[in-house]
């Protein structure tokens, strides 16, 4: 039996949390889905194995009744700062690494979570480019202030991000700048003014190959949302392999891909990727502990079934609210405690190896990505 509750985690991807009166608007059940229809909320949420899971495992941390009432009553009592304090302890991280593009206008600043733990940004392009789109009508002066805000990286940020997969699909083209600029212009023309929300295929894809450019220069990693969201996204197009001709472009090898949340159910296909394509990683977050234990455990195994174990990264992907970090880091050992487990039972691995292997996924194998971007600022 391995235990891993000694090895403290990375969490290399997550969310802000909501402010007091950004989560007065929200039901708590809100957290436990990706859903947001109101009969999804009121009639079907809490009927999720993750949902009926969660509330036992939330009642035993905060030493209440397994109720979400009793659970509502004990969070109010907490307060925020208190009840983040409890939960990040209890998860035992090392870090956080935080996409402050979701919900950027109802979540506390990056810097607020610092107060409980090291942390860090992950900084999203569709939501800078949104930004940007919103303060100019010359394309020129638009790609300027882009570049300028990504080359060179602040230094709060750790990592990029790409939700292209939830605007326009991850089969990412070349496009040529002349082609970026008419795209922009008939853009700006539909807008009359108003504020642009970026759904354009074309522009979309040549502001991530520039992402990509700075990115290979730097070797910062870029992590791109892969598999299952809320609603808003087209499952279909979330397939990690179609990301294919950007893992062959030469240009930007040196800019590590990060598929997040097991690109479930894409499981097989992100593990295909990581296993042929050097500059290709993973994680497991949302999917743990999102999924069902059964499904949890389903996930770990197909990811270890062909992809390197160097590949392979904790994260929670919380959002909202704290307990998620909680859950997140409390399923991630278990379950990796499991699989690993049987690993050993079949063979594949020595208990040593399962235990180096354990604080590879859990910390050090996100320390040497990250990190390694980090070390290279300094010198």
């Amino acid at each position: 039996m391995i235990n891993l509750w000694d090895i403290p985690a990375i969490d290399h991807h997550s969310h802000n949390l909501l402010t007091v009166e950004a989560a007065e608007e929200l039901p708590y059940v809100a957290a436990f889905t990706e859903g947001y229809d109101p009969d999804i909320l009121n009639h079907h949420a809490r009927h999720s194995l993750f949902y009926r899971r969660s509330i036992r495992d939330i009642a035993q941390l905060l030493d209440c009744e397994p109720t979400e009432a009793a659970i509502l009553t004990c969070r109010q009592n907490f307060g925020l700062e208190k009840l983040t304090q409890h939960c990040l302890q209890a998860a035992n991280l090392e870090a956080i690494f935080l996409d402050d593009g979701f919900l950027p206008e109802q979540v506390l600043p990056w810097t607020w979570h610092q107060q409980f733990i090291p942390a860090q940004r992950i900084l999203r392009l569709e939501d800078l480019a949104e930004k940007l789109l919103n303060k100019t009508s010359k394309f020129e002066t638009f790609l300027e202030l882009f570049l300028k805000a990504i080359d060179p990286p602040p230094p709060e940020v750790i990592a990029f991000k790409s939700i292209a997969a939830y605007r326009t699909g991850l089969d990412i083209q070349i496009t040529p700048i002349d082609f970026a600029r008419s795209r922009f212009i008939l853009l700006k023309k539909a807008s009359n003014e108003s504020s642009i929300r970026l759904t354009d295929k074309p522009l979309i894809d040549f502001l991530i190959t520039q992402a990509l450019e700075v990115a290979a220069k730097y070797q910062l990693p870029v992590q791109f949302h892969t598999g299952f969201g809320d609603p808003d996204l087209d499952l279909f197009v979330g397939n990690p392999v179609l990301l294919r001709p950007i893992l062959e472009e030469k240009r930007w090898r040196d800019a590590p891909i990060v598929l997040l949340h097991a690109s479930y159910p894409y499981i097989r296909e992100a593990g295909y990727l990581a296993s042929v394509y050097p500059q290709v990683y993973l994680d497991f977050g949302l999917a743990v502990p999102f999924l069902s234990v059964m499904g949890m455990r389903s996930t770990l195994r197909q990811l270890l079934e062909l992809s390197p174990t160097t590949k392979l990264m904790y994260s929670s992907d919380a959002h909202h609210i704290p307990e998620l970090y909680y859950l997140g880091a409390k399923w991630g050992r278990e379950i990796l405690k499991q699989v690993l487990e049987e690993t050993i039972q079949d063979g594949d691995l020595t208990v040593n190896e399962a235990e180096n292997i354990a604080r590879e996924m859990l910390s050090e194998n996100a320390r040497g990505l990250y990190f390694n971007f980090q070390a290279q600022k300094l010198d």
